[in-house]
């Protein structure tokens, strides 16, 4: 455990020196941009390394293995953070409710509607984040560039000051800066502070262009588990 605390310390502390140097570089200050530690498919004892090591954001795709991770850590260790960056069933609505803190992924009317629901069952509201398929590709989650000034309003109508930004992933194999630039003048025209953008191969970018939230999941981790690599 000594080893892995160690390993973690160096890797985390190599990618903090890293937006520090792309905020620095743009004139920002390097504490306006929060680090989401990307922990989805590594086990609670990589996590529990991470937050040793002074990581409090993580990052989880589903909320079956978000639930069962986190569960147990967050009483343990307070302070702990979830953000479900990943898209969201609306059977799942009520189960993500529970277990996040910010949900990233509010991408159509029908999860809108299952999130209302189940924030009144709950009595608790995470703070959302609507994510915009930047790059309108069919095969990818998030509500159309056209459509995303519409959708957040009609979220801000049901949700309020719980609505506090937006979350995107550019096309992959392609210059990210355009759809950066296009989410964050979003952000901005809707009102919202949290520009969630920017993952391991590209957060530098995205900092550059006004990320206040990267998700940097390799980089701190490693590669995915090979058994989670299939699934």
């Amino acid at each position: 455990m000594e080893n892995d605390l160690e390993s973690m310390r160096a890797r985390l502390a190599e990618v903090r020196l890293r937006i520090e140097i792309a905020a620095r570089a743009v004139h920002r200050d390097p504490a306006e941009v929060m680090l989401v530690a990307v922990s989805k498919t590594h086990d609670a004892n990589m996590v529990v390394a991470a937050i040793m090591a002074g990581q409090r954001l993580f990052g989880e795709n589903r909320v079956q293995e978000a639930t069962a991770k986190f569960a147990g850590i967050a009483q343990e260790h307070p302070g702990t953070l979830v953000h479900l960056i990943g898209p969201l069933q609306t059977n799942k609505a009520r189960d993500g409710v529970r277990i996040a803190d910010v949900i990233e992924s509010v991408d159509r009317p029908k999860l809108l509607r299952a999130l209302a629901d189940a924030v009144q069952k709950e009595g608790k509201c995470p703070a959302l984040l609507i994510q915009v398929n930047v790059g309108d590709e069919p095969q990818k989650a998030g509500v159309a560039r056209a459509e995303a000034d519409d959708f957040i309003a009609a979220c801000r109508a049901e949700f309020g000051a719980s609505v506090r930004g937006v979350m995107g992933i550019p096309p992959a194999e392609r210059d990210p800066r355009p759809h950066f630039v296009w989410l964050a003048a979003c952000a901005r025209r809707n009102g919202l502070d949290t520009i969630s953008m920017g993952m391991s191969g590209d957060f530098e970018i995205a900092i550059a262009e006004g990320a206040t939230h990267v998700r940097v999941g390799s980089a701190i981790f490693g590669n995915r588990p090979a058994s989670a690599a299939t699934t």
